[in-house]
């Protein structure tokens, strides 16, 4: 076997080793929180039932709803969870082939992406869904009674969280683009006014279709372009010439 192929199937192993461990992080988080998947369920549908009007409540609609929800939940909530140590894994197998001031960049990269997807998660938890439940429960219709079901409320609520997870990626994305040279600050600030319509119909598509929900998105969008030129420009600056680069 030639030393190309060994370290191919070296590398392939400790793939495998990696992922193996991410999945274990998941299952081992999502043990530790089954016990609690109904509080959990609980906890998320609280919004949406404050301001449920007195005659109204959530409801299954299917007979194993119940019990697959709050578990469906939970599943999805220990992957959030586990993301730290998700990309510590990634971070782990691709760090020996990064140059060291590439190294300088990814750690705190990794760090901030994960602090801003949780960022964003929370944002749409304590500030979109109070606003946009209250604005939804308050329109009346004659002979309609508001009853939620259980399984579209948990489908609603994560592709928000999705959405707004993402959409706090942002800086990341253009920290990224101008430290690779794909563009600049100076570039991106010249299409801001692009970039100000081109968020809110991304708002437009990634949430449901209602006014509110759509500008709580594409406004803090907005703000993290803003933060991401800054921050951009700092590393676009910073950025070493290639015979700067030293292999670790």
């Amino acid at each position: 076997m030639t030393d190309q192929a060994s370290s191919l199937i070296s590398h392939l192993i400790e793939l495998r080793d990696r992922i193996l461990r991410a999945l274990l992080s998941v299952l081992v988080v999502f043990l530790c929180l089954a016990y609690f998947a109904h509080d959990l369920y609980d906890l998320l549908s609280a919004p949406l039932r404050d301001v449920l009007p007195e005659n109204a409540s959530m409801i299954a609609t299917d007979v194993a709803t119940p019990f697959f929800a709050p578990f469906k939940l939970t599943l999805v909530l220990s992957f959030f969870i586990a993301i730290p140590y998700v990309l510590y894994q990634i971070w782990g197998f691709v760090a020996p082939g990064l140059y060291r001031n590439e190294k300088k960049l990814v750690a705190p990269l990794l760090v901030s992406s994960t602090l801003l997807f949780y960022a964003g998660m929370a944002f749409a938890y304590f500030v979109v869904f109070p606003i946009a439940f209250s604005f939804f429960t308050g329109i009346e219709l004659n002979s309609v009674v508001i009853s939620t079901d259980i399984n579209s409320y948990l489908n609603f609520v994560l592709k928000l969280f999705f959405a707004f997870g993402i959409s706090f990626e942002i800086p990341i994305a253009i920290v990224l683009m101008c430290w690779t040279g794909m563009t600049t600050a100076d570039s991106l600030r010249q299409k801001r006014p692009y970039v100000v319509v081109g968020v809110f119909v991304v708002g437009m598509l990634l949430t449901p279709p209602d006014v509110i929900s759509q500008t709580l998105l594409a406004i803090p969008m907005w703000l993290l372009f803003e933060l991401g030129l800054i921050i951009g420009g700092l590393y676009a600056r910073k950025k070493p010439t290639d015979e700067q680069q030293e292999v670790p």
